[in-house]
């Protein structure tokens, strides 16, 4: 009777184990996919600043009742720390393609499984299988451009061809530039005639030096919106994402894009997954809404980088495409030069950095 009552108390035990298991799934399979097969639960999104509009997330918290946590980042490095710090939570980031390098060397990043992303094949062919990721498994392009020299030509009388015009005297407590170390510190090595991803010390010291010379003529750093300043007067030049001066010229068409002569910064932005992403299944749902070709669209037209999406540029204006601040011609694109990672050298670029940001 001892054995029948013990047998019965630790059935007892299991079944309300079991239950509470239960109750505490809220019904839902792993990685957000509910038992209907349906993403559910949330989605943590972290990405650039001025990168997505809100009207965007809007359109697919409404279709897959999944709310999205917006997060924003003004630079590669700060959202690399941020996730190494162990911000686990984040479903889905932006990272450019010198840093999805970066991430998959440190292992930070999962595969995408792309059965559910078919919109993956509106993406051009050109931005696939790229060098930093060379079998597609860990990225999705979101958008792609470079770095331009802007500037108002009711103020600036000089003329401006490229880099080396932003050390010019008359320029003194008037630039804003990118809060960008790479974009900074290469636009100096491509001033110098040299790889905007140098490695040699010699000559990464040479630009230092360089580019301490420039210090005087920057007014601000600003990766967030360079062109607010451009648009309201305080900065008559600078160095800005081509999208930013296509916006700036929008407000004000004294504003003048210049692709720099020594030859363009380039980039490529793209969707990746951190390996510990509480729903890979909602962030993988995410990036295919994202590359419906109308979606897409809307996206460029809030903001105005160049989109890797080709179906989508039937709904984008002809103004946008035929930009070449937004979209360089092919002679730019070829003298121009990707950002990549430069291995052991990062710790010279973050002290130049560091130095040039205290002075």
């Amino acid at each position: 009777m001892k054995k029948i009552k013990k047998t019965a108390f630790l059935m007892g035990v299991l079944v309300l184990a079991l239950s509470l298991l239960a109750g505490c799934g809220g019904g839902e399979k792993s990685n957000g996919t509910g038992e209907d097969g349906k993403i559910s639960g949330e989605l943590n999104l972290f990405n650039w600043s001025e990168y997505m509009p809100q009207s965007v997330i809007d359109k697919f918290q409404e279709k897959y009742g999944v709310k999205v946590n917006y997060g924003t980042y003004s630079s590669n490095e700060e959202m690399l720390a941020k996730l190494m710090a162990g911000a686990s939570q984040y479903d889905l980031t932006v990272a450019s393609g010198y840093m999805v390098d970066i991430m998959v060397k440190k292992g930070l990043l999962q595969e995408i499984d792309f059965n559910n992303i078919p919109n993956f094949n509106n993406i051009g062919e050109d931005f696939k299988n790229k060098d930093f990721d060379p079998e597609n498994k860990y990225s999705v392009a979101y958008m792609w451009g470079g770095s331009v020299i802007a500037y108002n030509s009711d103020k600036v009388k000089i003329p401006i061809t490229g880099y080396k015009d932003l050390w010019d005297p008359s320029l003194n407590n008037s630039l804003v530039v990118l809060d960008d170390h790479r974009e900074i510190i290469g636009m100096t090595l491509k001033k110098l005639g040299y790889s905007e991803n140098e490695t040699d010390e010699n000559k990464l010291k040479e630009a230092e030096a360089e580019l301490k010379k420039l210090i005087p003529n920057i007014k601000a750093y600003d990766s967030d919106s360079p062109k607010t300043l451009l648009i309201n007067g305080e900065a008559a030049a600078g160095l800005v994402w081509g999208a930013e001066a296509y916006l700036a010229q929008q407000e004000n068409p004294a504003i003048k894009a210049v692709l720099p002569e020594e030859g363009m910064s380039l980039w490529q932005d793209c969707f990746v997954i951190p390996k510990d992403a509480p729903n890979k299944k909602a962030a993988e749902e995410f990036i295919s809404f994202i590359l419906d070709p109308e979606i897409s669209a809307e996206i460029s037209r809030e903001f105005p980088y160049a989109n890797p999406n080709m179906a989508a540029h039937q709904h984008i204006d002809k103004k946008i495409l035929e930009n070449p601040a937004v979209y360089p011609p092919a002679e730019a694109l070829a003298k121009g030069e990707f950002i990549k990672d430069v291995g052991d050298a990062t710790t010279i670029y973050d002290r130049i950095w560091s130095e040039v940001k205290t002075e």
